[in-house]
C-alpha cells in the first residue's frame, strides 16, 4: 500500500501525504447496526472543568463496535468489507458469520473480502483466525492479544502492530513486542494471527494546521513562549528555559522521568524491558 503525495501547488501540498484509501477500502459507509453515537467532551469533565488540554472541535464520528473478544467460537465467517474507522489508526473488517450475524474485527495486512476467518480453540494458522496462544506455533506474528482470560484483546491493536511468539515456559507464552520488550502472557489467552493493517500510517505527514483541527486537536502553545506566571519555563528576554529542566505547567519533568509505578502488579510478567 502506497502513500499519496500531491503536486506542490501550495506550500501545504508540498509536504502533505495521505493514505491511498481507494486501493484498500471496499465500502464508503459503515454498517449502521454496529454504530453508536459518540459524544465529544472537549476535554471537560462532568463539572465542566477542563481536565485535558488541547482538545475540542473536530469532525463528528460514529463509534464502531469492535469484537475484541472474538467470542463467536467455532462458527466460520466471511469478510464482507474492509472499512475506515475514524476512532483508530488501523482498518476494520466487517465479518458475516454462518448464522447471519455480523461483527467488526481488526483487519490484517493481507485481509481481503471473501476471506474466511474463524475463532476456535483449534483452527488453521491463517491471518484473521483467533485461538489460544498455547495452540499457535512459535515465531508466529499475532495481534489483539489478551492479557487476562476472557477480557478481550488489549495489546498490539494499532496500525502495523504485532507481537511475536518467541518461547513457552511454565504455562506462559513469551511475546516480543515491537518496542523490543519481552513479556509473559498466560498461554490460555487468545490472540489473532497476523499483523494489523495500515502499516503506512506512521509515515503520513499531516501538512497543515487545519487537518489537525479536523482531528479534534486544538493549538498547543509552548511553555517557553508563556509568561512566568503561566508556566515554569516562561519568561526571559529571549528563548530561555529560565534554567529549568523541560517540564509541564505543574512542574512534572517532561524528559527522562520514569512514570511507571515500581510496585505495579504486571511488572512480574516483564522478562526484559524494551531496548533503547
Amino acid at each position: 500500500m502506497a502513500l499519496k503525495s500531491y503536486r506542490p501547488l501550495t506550500p501545504v501540498l508540498r509536504y502533505k501525504t495521505t493514505i491511498d484509501y481507494a486501493s484498500q477500502l471496499t465500502a464508503d459507509e459503515p454498517y449502521k447496526p454496529l454504530c453508536l453515537h459518540k459524544k465529544s467532551t472537549g476535554g471537560r469533565n462532568s463539572h465542566g472543568h477542563m481536565t485535558v488540554r488541547h482538545r475540542g472541535g473536530g469532525q463528528k464520528k460514529y463509534i464502531r463496535t469492535i469484537d475484541f473478544k472474538r467470542s463467536k467460537r467455532d462458527i466460520p465467517g466471511t469478510v464482507e468489507t474492509i472499512e475506515y474507522d475514524p476512532n483508530r489508526t488501523c482498518f476494520i473488517a466487517l465479518v458475516k458469520y454462518l448464522d447471519g450475524e455480523r461483527r467488526y474485527i481488526l483487519a490484517t495486512v493481507n485481509m481481503k473480502p471473501g476471506q474466511k476467518v474463524m475463532a476456535a480453540d483449534m483452527c488453521e494458522v491463517a491471518e484473521g483466525n483467533c485461538m489460544p496462544m498455547v495452540n499457535i506455533p512459535s515465531n508466529t506474528l499475532v495481534h489483539n492479544v489478551e492479557l487476562k482470560l476472557g477480557r478481550g484483546g488489549q495489546m498490539a491493536r494499532s496500525a502495523g502492530a504485532y507481537a511475536e511468539i518467541v518461547a513457552r515456559e511454565n504455562n506462559m507464552v513469551q511475546l516480543r513486542l515491537p518496542s523490543g520488550e519481552i513479556r509473559n502472557v498466560r498461554e490460555g489467552c487468545v490472540a489473532t494471527i497476523g499483523q494489523v493493517s495500515n502499516m503506512e500510517h506512521m509515515n503520513v505527514v499531516l501538512g497543515s494546521a487545519g487537518r489537525v483541527r479536523w482531528m479534534g486537536r486544538r493549538p498547543h502553545v509552548r511553555g517557553i513562549a508563556m509568561n512566568p506566571v503561566d508556566h515554569p519555563m516562561g519568561g526571559g528576554e529571549a528563548k530561555s528555559k529560565g534554567g529549568n529542566h523541560p517540564m509541564s505547567p505543574w512542574a512534572q519533568k517532561a524528559k527522562g522521568l520514569k512514570t511507571r509505578t515500581k510496585k505495579k502488579l504486571s511488572s512480574k510478567y516483564i522478562v526484559s524491558r524494551r531496548t533503547k
